[in-house]
């Protein structure tokens, strides 16, 4: 940075905060560091007390930590989301419309771990909505060398860091399993649970059928659900180890591929993710535990959103949930807002 006469600092980039002081009215920052001075703010300064300035001085190989920060944008901002003006050498990413935050976690990674450089964002694989912050990104220090920004961008690689998946309409069908509800014994408490859950996204419900226990009729529904245009299709109970717990049977029998049965959560180990192909498409056939009825938050709260967004879950990244998988069952529930699932 060099020293200049304020008259002369047109079109240059402040240093320093500037501090305006109101007797008994303000104390605060005037122009912030990063500011670009113009015309008008000449009278303000001087007003101040100050007749000179310290200011950016542009050296070849070297950026100012806005064109620093620039750059972490462009490395980072994938669909569906715009970069807030920059401030004080920070760009914040916020996201155009309700989806499922992605990331790179390797790319992120990569980047965070070449130092005086940083990129901070919310939990990936949950969901956000138009307005919401995703990630802010800056340099440590005021600037920084060219080359390390360069090494940046390769750490990064040529997809950018964070995508916005939205959420897509679907078609569900339930199938409310046990011969308690078929035989009308009790009253099925756990689809209304699910249509509420369902419709937090744009879900239409194309019916719910009650089989009983039989697993033929299990899998003859979920077929009939697929074959009528289904998207999704959802049993409800019967996924313990008794005999007659027909439901993961049943979902095998469809052929579908099994993705897992059981997972590391706490609710809802209990759970199935299979997924049907027809047509190109993969149809995700779940058998939901019963907890999924009473608890506030379980396993299916966690999976459903990628669900909606239509992003493959693997075995893999369900037996990644166990750090993070066991929920508190707090008083106050603040989910997602938690460390459930993260």
């Amino acid at each position: 940075m060099r020293e200049i006469r304020t008259e002369d600092a047109v079109g240059h980039i402040l240093c320093h905060d500037i501090t305006q002081i109101i007797k008994d009215k303000k104390k605060g920052v005037l122009f912030r560091k990063g500011h670009v001075v113009r015309e008008e703010d000449i009278p303000e300064l001087l007003k101040v007390g100050k007749e000179h300035l310290f200011v950016w001085e542009n050296k070849e190989g070297i950026l100012h930590e806005n064109e620093a920060a620039q750059i972490l944008y462009e490395i980072s901002a994938g669909n569906h989301m715009h970069g807030s003006d920059v401030k004080e050498g920070k760009i914040e990413l916020i996201a155009d419309l309700d989806g499922l935050l992605k990331i790179r976690r390797d790319a992120l990674n990569r980047v965070n771990r070449l130092g005086e450089m940083m990129i901070a964002s919310r939990h990936g694989d949950f969901p956000v909505k138009k307005g919401d912050k995703i990630a802010g990104t800056r340099i440590i220090p005021l600037v920084i060398e060219e080359e390390k920004m360069n090494r940046a961008k390769e750490a990064a690689g040529e997809m950018p860091i964070f995508e916005i998946l939205p959420f897509r309409e679907k078609k569900t069908g339930i199938i409310a399993t046990g011969s308690e509800v078929s035989k009308g014994l009790i009253q099925d408490t756990f689809t209304p649970v699910l249509e509420e859950k369902l419709g937090e996204y744009s879900s239409q419900v194309l019916g719910k059928t009650t089989p009983g226990d039989e697993k033929a009729r299990i899998t003859g529904d979920i077929l009939d659900f697929i074959e009528n245009g289904a998207d999704m299709v959802i049993c409800t109970g019967g996924m313990s180890v008794d005999p007659d717990d027909r439901t993961p049977g049943a979902i095998r029998d469809t052929g579908a591929q099994v993705i897992t049965y059981g997972a590391p959560v706490l609710p809802g180990a209990m759970l199935m993710l299979a997924y049907y192909e027809k047509d190109g498409r993969r149809i995700p056939v779940l058998g939901l535990p019963g907890c999924v009825m009473y608890a506030k938050r379980t396993v299916f709260d966690l999976i459903l959103p990628r669900l909606m967004a239509e992003d493959p879950i693997s075995a893999e990244e369900l037996a990644g949930l166990g750090e993070g998988g066991l929920c508190l069952n707090c008083a106050a529930c603040t989910f997602p807002n938690c460390g459930f699932g993260k």
